[in-house]
C-alpha cells in the first residue's frame, strides 16, 4: 500500500465531484430549500415531544417550527450523503477495476473513497449546521454538527453498501429512497415518534441514534454519548459490509 496512490485516488475522486457542477449546486440548494419550506409552512405553537434516548419520561417543550428545523437538517444530510456515496461507487466501478489492473490495490482505492466520502460528510454537516443556526438558535452548535456528521456516516456507509451490491443506477436510487425516506424522512420525526405505535421498530432503524444525538445537543443539555456511540457502531457495521462486497467484486483472478 502506497501513500501516493491513495493521494492520487483521493484527488481524482474530489476533482470528479467538483466537475459535476449540478451536484455542487444541489448540495447547496437542497438543505436551504428544506429549511426555507419549514420557515414558510410550520407554526410557532409549542408542542411537547418524547426524547426517548435519554429516558422514557423525558419530554421537551419546543415550538413545532424549531424541532422541524432540526429534523429536516438531519434528514437532508442523510439524503445527500447516501446518494453521493452511491454515486462514488457505481460511477467509478469500471474505473476502479482498470486501476487495479494497472497496479492499484483494492485497499488503496477503498481508502481513497472513504477519505473523499468523509470529506464530503464533514462539509455537508458544517454547511447544514451553520445554515440551520441562521433559522434557529442551536444550543450547542458544535455538538449538533457532530450529530449531522453521524447521520452522514451512517447513511454514507449504507450508500456504499447499496453501490457495491447493486450495479444498476435505478435500483440503487430506489433502495436509497426507500429506506432514507421512511427512516430519516418520516419515522425519526420526534413529533411522530411521541405518538407512534411499535416504537421499538423505529429504534432499530439506522437514523434513530444520529437523529437523537442531533436533537439532544440542539435543544437540551443532556449527554448524547450513548446515541453517539451507537451511531458509530451502526455506521461501522454498514462500512464493514460494504468493504467486504467491494473486495469481493474487485478481486482479480
Amino acid at each position: 500500500m502506497k501513500l501516493n496512490k491513495i493521494t492520487i485516488g483521493l484527488s481524482m475522486i474530489l476533482r470528479m465531484l467538483v466537475r459535476q457542477k449540478i451536484v455542487i449546486i444541489l448540495l447547496l440548494l437542497i438543505p436551504a430549500f428544506f429549511l426555507t419550506m419549514v420557515q414558510i409552512t410550520t407554526s410557532d405553537r409549542i408542542l411537547p415531544f418524547q426524547l426517548a434516548s435519554v429516558g422514557e419520561e423525558v419530554f421537551i417543550n419546543i415550538s413545532e417550527k424549531a424541532i422541524s428545523f432540526i429534523f429536516f437538517a438531519v434528514a437532508s444530510s442523510g439524503f445527500l450523503v447516501a446518494f453521493l456515496a452511491l454515486n462514488l461507487v457505481q460511477k467509478n466501478n469500471d474505473v476502479n477495476r482498470r486501476l487495479i489492473l494497472c497496479g492499484y490495490h483494492p485497499i488503496e482505492l477503498l481508502i481513497s473513497i472513504l477519505l473523499a466520502l468523509f470529506s464530503v460528510i464533514v462539509v455537508i454537516a458544517i454547511y447544514t449546521g451553520l445554515l440551520t443556526s441562521v433559522f434557529y438558535s442551536i444550543d450547542h452548535l458544535g455538538s449538533f454538527i457532530i450529530g449531522l456528521v453521524l447521520i452522514g456516516f451512517v447513511y454514507g456507509s449504507y450508500g456504499l453498501v447499496i453501490g457495491s451490491l447493486v450495479k444498476a443506477e435505478l435500483e440503487g436510487i430506489l433502495l436509497i429512497v426507500l429506506l432514507v425516506n421512511i427512516d430519516a424522512g418520516w419515522l425519526q420525526n420526534p413529533l411522530f415518534y411521541a405518538e407512534a405505535q411499535n416504537q421499538l421498530i423505529i429504534k432499530f432503524l439506522p437514523a434513530y441514534f444520529p437523529s437523537q444525538s442531533a436533537i439532544i445537543t440542539a435543544v437540551t443539555d443532556f449527554s448524547a454519548t450513548v446515541a453517539t456511540v451507537n451511531s458509530l457502531v451502526y455506521g461501522f457495521g454498514f462500512l464493514v459490509i460494504s468493504m467486504l462486497i467491494f473486495f469481493y467484486k474487485m478481486r482479480m483472478k
